[in-house]
This record gives structure tokens, C-alpha cells and sequence, in this order.
């Protein structure tokens, strides 16, 4: 919670410093018909990229193209085929200074067979970094724009990017209840609870789909009667139409906040497209 607080705080000041910098310093909002490069359909440089499996950051080539509906990186400066293809319907990015420990730090998302993989990059210029951010908004806006053709800008801007609407750390258990409880870093994504054994991790270790209280998903106080094996005392239960999820938060105010974030979606009905995600869920192994 220390690490999503300073990150929201860092977010802001950085894109307000670039902000200034770009009005008053390199002058971008005098000419109207001045095109920024991050509106383009177009980028490509180097960002530092962190490893998914030793944790170093390395020079990683990365294109941005809309006419290739993608971000993609390269392992290698010269390489012909990206490490990676990440397609724009599914892009999302965030400043995450605090987690990743790089003022300008960014952590980028996609779906790979629906499961939600992790990309940390960043470059030690906040100008860089933000017009990066920028166009990926930018791509996002285009695509959104093709796919909604009804749809008014104002719409639209709120599906750019998102921020998560919560992350720390709690303690869960298994399906059983039997199994003891163990601390996971947990991430909301919209209604995507995602829990990490570290919050750097690429792949989390699962996902759970929050639902509406109409479709039969509820979150309660404490845990059942019968539970144990866990160390922190302020429990959170959360009811599924399929299982119940227990956690537990270190403290009071912790277990408030999440609960005030799980009621806020189960209280709030669900979109037609969620309902394809709950079923992908209710299908996952």
C-alpha cells in the first residue's frame, strides 16, 4: 500500500513536471496544426527492459505501429522477429516508479492466452517515458475510435489506460481452506484480483474474476468459523457462484480499504463483454 501510494504521488508529479516542460520549455501547444511524434501511428527506441527471470535491465528495442495493431520488442538490436507482440486492443500502461525503483518506471500489460503478462520498462529521461505512455494512449484512442464508431471522444478517454484500483500485499490459502495461508502480492485490474508471489513478477501466480452482486458474488467481513492456519487476524471472504476466496490483511485499515474496493465492483453491474471474461474464468484449469 506505502508502494501504491508513492507511485500515484510520483505519477502525478511526473507527468505534471512534462507537462510544463512541454508547454512553456519545447513550446508543443503553439502551433495547433503541429503534430506531436507520439501521435503519429508510430515509435520506435530503446528502453531499458527488465528480465523476466534474472531481474537485470537490458537495452530492448521497441516499435509501436497501429498499422500493426501492436508493441513489440526485440531481444536484439538486429533481430528480423520480436521477443514479444502485444496487441493494442489489450495494451495497457501505468507509472509505477516505487514498484519497479526507476523514477520513470512503467509497467506495461497484455493478455497472452488471457492471462494477464507483465513488461517493467524505463528510460532515464521523463520526456522519453511519457511520450512513450503518450502514444500508446494515442494508439489505444485510434483503435477504440475504429472499434466504437458511435462512440463520443469523452467515452472513449477513460479506456486509454487505467490505473489499478488497488495493490498490496495479503494473505490467501487454497480451494480446500486446508492448505495454510501465504503472503501474495495482490493487484486489481478492474474486475481482474490478480496475486504475485513478488509485485515484479511477469505472470501472476492466478486471477480471480469479480462479479456482481446480481450474479450471485458477495464479500464479506472475517473468515469462516473453521478456518486456520493464518497469521494475520483481519479477514476478507469473498463468495463466487463457484467457491469462496479467503484473504487475510495485516491491518484494520487495510482490510477496510480492500473491501470498500471489492464492494465498489460488486456493487456495480456488469458489462455485456465482462460476462465473456467471467465464463473464460470459470473454464481456466
Amino acid at each position: 500500500t506505502i508502494i501504491h501510494s508513492l507511485d500515484e504521488n510520483s505519477r502525478v508529479v511526473l507527468l505534471r513536471e512534462q507537462w510544463i516542460r512541454a508547454r512553456y520549455e519545447r513550446k508543443e501547444f503553439v502551433c495547433v496544426e503541429r503534430q506531436e511524434p507520439y501521435s503519429a501511428g508510430y515509435r520506435e527506441g530503446f528502453l531499458w527492459k527488465r528480465g523476466r527471470d534474472n531481474g537485470q535491465f537490458l537495452s530492448r528495442k521497441c516499435i509501436l505501429s497501429e498499422r500493426d495493431g501492436a508493441l513489440k520488442y526485440y531481444n536484439k538490436h538486429d533481430a528480423r522477429e520480436p521477443k514479444a507482440l502485444m496487441k493494442i486492443h489489450t495494451l495497457n500502461a501505468s507509472f509505477q516508479p516505487g514498484k519497479i525503483g526507476q523514477p520513470h518506471g512503467l509497467q506495461v500489460t497484455y493478455l497472452k492466452d488471457n492471462s494477464t503478462r507483465n513488461i517493467f520498462v524505463y528510460h532515464k529521461d521523463g520526456k522519453e517515458m511519457v511520450d512513450w505512455f503518450n502514444a500508446i494512449r494515442a494508439a489505444r484512442f485510434h483503435y477504440l475510435q475504429v472499434a466504437f464508431p458511435g462512440a463520443h471522444h469523452a467515452d472513449l478517454v477513460p479506456k486509454l489506460t487505467r490505473n489499478y484500483i488497488k495493490e498490496g500485499y495479503m494473505e490467501k490459502t487454497g480451494p480446500k481452506h486446508t492448505e495454510g495461508f501465504k503472503k501474495r502480492w495482490f493487484t486489481m485490474d478492474d474486475r481482474r484480483l490478480m496475486y504475485f508471489k513478488d509485485p515484479l513478477d511477469a505472470y501472476a501466480r492466478g486471477e480471480v474474476f469479480i462479479g456482481s452482486k446480481e450474479n450471485s458474488y458477495i464479500v464479506l467481513p472475517g473468515l469462516p468459523p473453521s478456518t486456520q492456519g493464518y497469521h494475520w487476524q483481519f479477514g476478507i471472504t469473498i463468495v463466487t457462484p463457484d467457491r469462496k476466496f479467503l484473504f487475510t490483511c495485516e491491518t484494520e485499515e487495510e482490510q477496510q480499504d480492500w473491501m470498500a474496493a471489492f464492494q465498489g465492483l460488486v456493487n456495480r453491474p456488469m458489462l455485456p463483454q465482462e460476462y465473456a471474461v467471467e465464463a473464460h474464468f470459470k473454464h481456466k484449469p
